[in-house]
């Protein structure tokens, strides 16, 4: 499953990227330039798929979806500039002005050296590794995510949208769990002589949230950082609110829409982590080491907004359904999938 494969790589990824706390205060931000992407293109994806048609259900019809989404990554944003004034103890070598964020297609790594004055003549000074990218360990360069949803048919040409995905646990060290709401209404109702034509007109409103927790663990010694009660947490909240139209005949539909994404993603690094530096004086000569610890090192919030604009098909075999849409918006995303709709 996408979800699956999306999460074992942000788990994998996390413990090379623990040694970038040895950037000190400027850790943070490159870490949010790193992940940027990836949390953006994720809660670009988690607002796709949520109707196959603007025709609601009659009451108690249902429907049940399983598909993915999967946002495109600007090829722009797989690497980011890197801007020295921007940083404080930061440098690259060899006079390098970028990095690869975590969706490049570069899996080289880039060392990255660090150097932090004292106020007495000497600097704490160490190098890390900033990892690359993990796309080509994707099926296509983008960021995936699941559709497993049920639609319920209410009162007043309503239908209920719920998706829903249990607390789940991968390799005893990742959790994760979704839920997800969301309200379609037929506005064709209100215009009686069209109702039994094939056109179709609807709005929805729907909203998504995901928690995914995975404990960071010490397992490389030799990496100046070492771990206490690590732990990442990872909370995503997205809505979407969107005009439906469709063309519905027996075989086959036609859909689109019009609409708005909101969606803001929140990653905390948790824990102690003691990370260690050589100490050198003015003149470069390795006088020392010197340890410190900082807990709860970093806040990220990540935001994506803007208009969207889908349009789709659907084939229609009975009460199975084979469906396929394509998003414009600012990760643009294409979804896929299957249903099984009754009434």
């Amino acid at each position: 499953m996408a979800f699956m494969l999306l999460l074992s790589f942000q788990a994998a990824k996390s413990q090379e990227l623990e040694t970038i706390l040895l950037a000190s205060d400027d850790a943070s931000l490159l870490s949010e330039k790193y992940l940027d992407p990836a949390a953006k293109g994720l809660m670009h994806s988690m607002n796709s798929g949520w109707y196959t048609t603007a025709k609601t259900h009659k009451l108690f019809g249902f429907d049940i979806t399983i598909g993915a989404g999967a946002a495109f990554v600007p090829s722009a944003e797989q690497t980011f500039a890197f801007i020295p004034s921007d940083y404080s103890f930061l440098v690259l070598p060899n006079g390098e002005t970028s990095l690869n964020t975590v969706m490049s297609e570069n899996e080289v790594e880039t060392t990255v050296d660090v150097r932090i004055p004292n106020g007495d003549g000497t600097f704490n000074v160490a190098s890390f590794d900033m990892p690359g990218g993990i796309t080509k360990d994707l099926p296509i360069n983008a960021v995936p995510a699941p559709i497993v949803q049920l639609g319920l048919g209410l009162p007043f040409n309503t239908d209920l949208k719920v998706r829903f995905v249990p607390e789940l646990e991968f390799d005893e060290s990742v959790k994760s769990k979704l839920f997800g709401l969301g309200l379609q209404h037929d506005l064709m109702q209100y215009f009686k002589p069209l109702e039994k034509t094939p056109l179709h007109v609807s709005v929805l409103g729907a909203f998504t949230t995901m928690n995914v927790n995975y404990l960071i663990e010490d397992k490389n010694p030799n990496d100046n950082v070492s771990v206490s009660n690590g732990n990442a947490e990872f909370k995503m909240n997205t809505w979407t609110v969107q005009a439906i139209a469709s063309i519905d005949f027996k075989i086959i539909t036609f859909y689109g829409s019009l609409g708005y994404n909101n969606g803001k993603t929140t990653i905390k690094m948790k824990g102690d982590y003691t990370v260690t530096y050589d100490v050198e004086n003015s003149s470069g000569t390795t006088i020392g080491t010197v340890s410190e610890t900082v807990r709860n090192p970093i806040h990220l919030d990540f935001k994506a907004n803007g208009p969207r604009a889908s349009l789709g098909t659907r084939l229609n075999l009975g009460f199975f359904k084979i469906f396929a849409d394509y998003t414009v918006q600012g990760y643009n995303t294409a979804t896929a999938g299957i249903a099984f709709s009754f009434r």
